[in-house]
């Protein structure tokens, strides 16, 4: 019999949430993951399913989720602690037939729940299904040091922190050309901050809180982690750059363009007009 502690999501999640921890990027309570899954990922591990799911309803429907299964991180708790115990620490949830809210058909024990910032995932799944005709899979939320350290001392615009970061490590470009949004500071864990992410999930990819952190999301974990570790990575050359006195020479727009058209990706042209 098989037992979903060994599923590839679940392994997945655990390998995706322990990196990010290590990284410093998800002290504490900080952070939270999504991966939509389909009813063939669960179905061999419906032995393992809670007896009698507990139900949830949702602040807003979201029928554009009917039906589709999720393996999610819990509220309150620690990314550290997934890998010790996954069942207590993640939940699979799985949105009913209108969309009106989901049941957690698996982990999330003694009366956990789903991350508070769910509202803004499932907002964030629904525009990047919509965006990538169904390609995108991953939401990762995390508190990466120096893309916020940026938010400080940037103008929190999105094409100059695309143009920045674009500037700070040659494959950013490549990694990112729809580059990178940034809302205004809202209060985190409401529909309101959800309903913006979405909005700009909708373009790119990679959306900024200022003073927060940051939301990625890609086809599979591996890639989600990957991009938000390419950002990050700029934003930290950026912070010892502008530490050692501010850039004296960068790449140029010319050759953003010529990057560009060498890996043959469409950058953000208000970014690359700066």
């Amino acid at each position: 019999m098989q037992n979903i502690l060994n599923a590839w999501f679940v392994l997945g999640m655990i390998k995706a949430t322990s990196d990010a921890w290590l990284k410093g990027w998800d002290e504490r309570n900080g952070g939270n993951l999504t991966l939509r899954l389909d009813a063939a990922d669960i179905e061999p591990y419906h032995a393992d399913f809670h007896a009698q799911p507990r139900y949830i309803a949702l602040s807003q429907p979201m029928p554009e989720l009917a039906g589709m299964p999720f393996i999610v991180t819990g509220s309150g708790k620690f990314f550290r602690n997934v890998q010790l115990d996954p069942a207590a620490n993640l939940g699979v949830v799985q949105v009913d037939n209108d969309g009106a809210g989901y049941h957690i058909l698996w982990g999330l024990e003694n009366d956990a729940v789903p991350t508070s910032e769910l509202p803004a995932h499932f907002l964030s799944h629904s525009a990047r299904i919509k965006a990538t005709n169904g390609q995108d899979r991953v939401i990762m939320h995390c508190h990466a040091t120096n893309l916020i350290a940026l938010t400080y001392v940037l103008e929190n615009d999105s094409d100059v922190f695309t143009r920045k970061l674009w500037e700070g490590s040659t494959e950013c470009l490549v990694v990112f050309p729809d580059g990178v949004g940034i809302l205004p500071w809202m209060v985190p864990g409401t529909d309101e901050i959800g309903q913006a992410t979405a909005d700009e999930m909708a373009h790119r990819s990679l959306v900024l809180w200022p003073f927060h952190g940051v939301f990625g999301s890609g086809p599979t974990l591996d890639e989600t982690f990957g991009l938000i570790d390419t950002a990050e990575k700029s934003a930290q050359v950026l912070v010892k750059v502008e530490s050692m006195g501010g850039m004296k020479q960068t790449i140029s727009r010319d050759d953003l363009i010529a990057l560009a058209k060498r890996f043959g990706v469409t950058p953000l042209q208000s970014a690359i007009d700066l």
